[in-house]
């Protein structure tokens, strides 16, 4: 009887031993898989979840389950965030300091992003990942985007498998041109609307990687191209908000700041910025200045309630593959809205603003609303210009949710976060070139808990300049004329974040300090000589097309 007691409890004891083996086995966390959402042109405050009126129930769920950042920063402009975004590197690093317009013969400014970077796509395929991309890619000059151009720039040949896009800056929503699926030139189909298209063929990857290639990782990048000029959206997406913007900028950002108050999204240091002055207050605009006003406003946010649908879409699809516990989502902004006043449709009638026969914008009054509560817009240093909503969901991975995090951050951050999620190393050389150090920090220990870092942190575009450095900022506007820059502003970021207060003339000492802190990092950077020539300069002195 004892001889088959101590067999039962060796059977017992084995059998515990080799269920916590298993046990521990599955416990072992995989990979995550990694989805990054770039929207364009869209402001700090155009979600539902940042203050906006605009119905985002998608991207709030997100962040409801997730994490929201208060404090995070882009590169102020969409390819040179695009650059930052992929390589971890400032902007002027990787090449793409300006535009892709020109080759400017400067390390700097040479229109695209050079073989001294690696692309988050290139290093996550060094440890098994798919990798996949929907949208704007952004990062290869202008007059390298034809079928028969070099395409060593190209997605497919930066680390990504799959690519259904567009390779230049903006697009017709409706009838693309520059529209590809990997390296091939197509046409679109009838009925085509790109936010559609571009959210459907995320959720036709998904679907293939989990029919062919299920158990190993995937990354997907969906870089938008909405809200970004021209005003494009489905006519039953625009009658939802239909008459709702008559009640004008003036009230749409008082109530915007209120709302972002609530939500905690800003504290009462922050004010509410004056309305930009070339912007007329609202009663004083004509009835049909108004009623043309409020189309523009309301077919830029069916834009955004549009792509919100579709992120709803992807993570639908997610779902049915039971693949949204252990998935990163982090959605972003490339820069603040857009001031840009454009008009060259078929069609100026207001009734027809957001159709196919429309080329418009919707200017410096909503993109101050969509800038809420900072100054100034895209391209500019202020607050206003690199600020973005910045969400991570992770189920797996993140036990906090609908927390803030306060802490600085910076699209430069990507890269090693994702670096440390995939256990992933980033190469000294890649391809037999030398590749350059990464710049950004991992937000991964930011996941558990605000981090307290005294982050110092740089910009540049067009010869406005900015540094951030602690609570204190300094920042400065271009001029037309060499050598492009204005006096430096100096503001506690920390008491004062939309930037009302200078304290240049009060403090010189400290401007002097961080002015030359921002001229070393300049000169490191690739981000002089400074200039501020506009588009056809540029195009007529260095070559490129118009």
């Amino acid at each position: 009887m004892e001889k088959v007691i101590f067999l039962i409890s060796i059977l017992f004891f084995f059998g515990v031993f080799t269920e916590a083996q298993k046990t521990g086995e599955n416990s072992k966390q995989e990979k995550p898989n990694i989805v990054i959402i770039l929207a364009d042109d869209m402001g700090y405050s155009d979600l539902g979840c940042y203050g906006s009126e605009i119905k985002t129930p998608n991207i709030d769920k997100l962040a409801e389950n997730g994490l929201r950042y208060t404090r995070f920063y882009n590169d102020s402009r969409c390819c040179p965030t695009r650059a930052s975004l992929l390589t971890g590197l400032y902007a002027h690093q990787t090449g793409l300091g300006w535009m892709t317009k020109v080759d400017m013969k400067e390390p700097g400014y040479r229109g695209q992003i050079s073989h001294n970077t690696v692309t988050l796509a290139e290093v996550l395929k060094s440890v098994g990942y798919s990798t996949y991309m929907v949208g704007k890619w952004h990062v290869n000059r202008d007059d390298q985007c034809e079928q028969n151009s070099p395409k060593h720039n190209w997605p497919l040949h930066r680390g990504f498998d799959k690519f259904y896009g567009i390779l230049k800056g903006a697009s017709d929503y409706f009838h693309p041109t520059n529209l590809y699926d990997g390296d091939t030139h197509i046409q679109p189909d009838s009925g085509f609307y790109f936010t559609d298209a571009m959210n459907n063929k995320a959720c036709e990857f998904i679907a293939e990687h989990f029919k062919g290639k299920k158990g190993k990782p995937f990354f997907l990048y969906v870089a938008h191209i909405a809200p970004h000029w021209p005003l494009h959206a489905k006519e039953k997406d625009i009658k939802k908000y239909e008459g709702k913007y008559l009640v004008g900028w003036d009230e749409i950002r008082k109530r915007r700041y209120a709302k972002m108050e609530e939500l905690g999204i800003i504290d009462s240091t922050v004010k509410l910025s004056p309305r930009y002055h070339n912007v007329k207050a609202w009663d004083k605009l004509s009835k049909s200045e108004k009623e043309d006003q409020a189309r523009r406003m309301a077919v830029y946010a069916a834009q955004i309630d549009n792509l919100d649908q579709g992120i709803g879409r992807i993570v639908k699809t997610l779902k049915k593959y039971n693949a949204l516990d252990n998935l990163l989502i982090v959605f972003l902004s490339d820069n603040g809205g857009c001031s840009l006043k454009l008009s060259r449709g078929k069609s100026k009638k207001t009734k027809d603003i957001g159709s196919p026969i429309s080329f418009e914008s919707y200017g410096e009054g909503w993109a101050n609303v969509s800038n809420t509560p900072f100054r100034m817009f895209k391209k500019y240093e202020h607050e206003g210009g690199i600020s973005t909503p910045f969400i991570v969901h992770w189920p797996k991975g993140i036990k906090a949710k609908g927390e803030f995090r306060r802490q600085i951050g910076h699209v430069i951050d990507l890269m090693p976060t994702v670096l440390e999620l995939s256990g992933a190393k980033y190469p000294k050389e890649y391809k037999g070139n030398k590749i350059i150090p990464y710049e950004g920090k991992s937000l991964v220990p930011t996941f558990a808990k605000s981090v307290e870092d005294e982050r110092t942190l740089y910009w540049e575009h067009n010869a406005n300049r900015g540094m951030r450095e602690g609570k204190w900022k300094i920042v400065s506007l271009n001029t037309k004329k060499p050598p492009y820059i204005r006096d430096w502003e100096l503001y506690n970021i920390e008491e004062d974040r939309s930037e009302l207060n200078n304290l240049a003339s009060k403090y010189p000492e400290k401007v002097k300090e961080m002015s030359a802190k921002w001229y070393a990092w300049a000169k490191r950077c690739h981000v002089l000589p400074l200039s501020n020539m506009g588009w056809y300069e540029r195009i007529k002195k260095y070559g490129g097309k118009k």
